[in-house]
């Protein structure tokens, strides 16, 4: 296909990128989510200070963080190490756990919901009663007694928390292969012999990436927010390694002199969760045909 066919359906009026164009809230959400990688990405070159230093000026003279600007920009914390710096590590930290453990949580429910909607039967039910097993259980309190359970560090938290969110997208990736199981062109392609093979990966596989797309952009909002409340909760990422749910653990306790300490990693991670919240929402309404007439 050439350059020129490309452009002119990029062009198209009922091109995916340009009616994701038209939604301001999912470019504002598309900014903040390329900043914040960004920003985790180039921060040991943004960061002005290693986040593990502590600083002997970091402390006022009654040993209390100081605030907010001057050589801190975001001021420092309870040990007098630098905030800002500190939060540019973090985001490392949280990305890092969002896009694994929800990637891990994203293959693991797309293999189990894909086979027991396209095979059915009691393999089927034994995979969705399964399912509905992990799903009967609090997914905060399932976390808890898993990283209890092992020893907290950020690969294991981030394998806890895959071991909790997988089950929501087995269940729709479940739905939607069963709707296409029992469509005529898939009964057709079994009369003409197609192997199981053929059939999972070249006709059902290719209709789920939407779907697959929009729950791996959503689901990193709420692996995020699972990381940041392990971590306040102190089974998650331990100190001193950064991360903006043990941030506000490690500063709570100055919350009335200091804070800053709890609303600049507060508010990170809401502005992380709403970014992806909206990137998701636009790519739900964008690739799925039944709500392209809501444009």
């Amino acid at each position: 296909m050439s350059d020129t066919t490309m452009k002119s359906i990029a062009r198209r009026p009922d091109s995916a990128w340009v009616r994701l164009r038209r939604r301001k809230m999912a470019l504002v959400g598309m900014a903040l989510v390329i900043l914040i990688f960004g920003a985790s990405i180039l921060a040991p070159w943004i960061a002005p200070y290693d986040p593990f230093e502590q600083h002997f000026d970091g402390l006022t003279l009654f040993g209390e963080p100081l605030p907010p600007g001057g050589e801190y920009l975001l001021g420092t914390d309870l040990l007098g190490r630098d905030l800002f710096s500190r939060l540019l590590y973090g985001a490392r930290t949280s990305l890092i756990i969002g896009v694994v453990a929800n990637g891990i949580a994203l293959i693991i429910g797309t293999v189990v919901g894909l086979t027991a909607g396209f095979f059915q039967g009691w393999i089927g039910a034994v995979l969705m009663r399964f399912t509905d097993l992990m799903m009967a259980f609090p997914a905060l309190l399932l976390a808890i007694c898993l990283a209890a359970v092992f020893q907290p560090s950020l690969w294991i938290v981030a394998f806890v928390i895959a071991m909790v969110n997988w089950v929501q997208t087995a269940r729709v990736i479940y739905t939607e292969t069963t709707a296409l199981t029992a469509r005529d062109f898939i009964a057709a392609e079994r009369t003409l012999g197609a192997s199981t093979a053929r059939i999972l990966f070249k006709h059902i596989l290719p209709h789920l990436v939407p779907t697959i797309i929009v729950w791996g952009t959503l689901g990193i909002s709420t692996t995020v927010l699972l990381e940041a409340t392990l971590s306040y909760l102190g089974v998650g990422v331990q100190p001193p390694t950064p991360s903006w749910g043990n941030i506000i653990f490690e500063n709570q306790t100055y919350f009335q002199a200091a804070p800053w300490l709890v609303f600049f990693p507060g508010a990170a991670i809401v502005v992380l969760a709403l970014a992806f919240n909206l990137v998701g929402d636009a790519l739900r309404d964008v690739l799925d045909p039944t709500l392209r007439g809501s444009d």
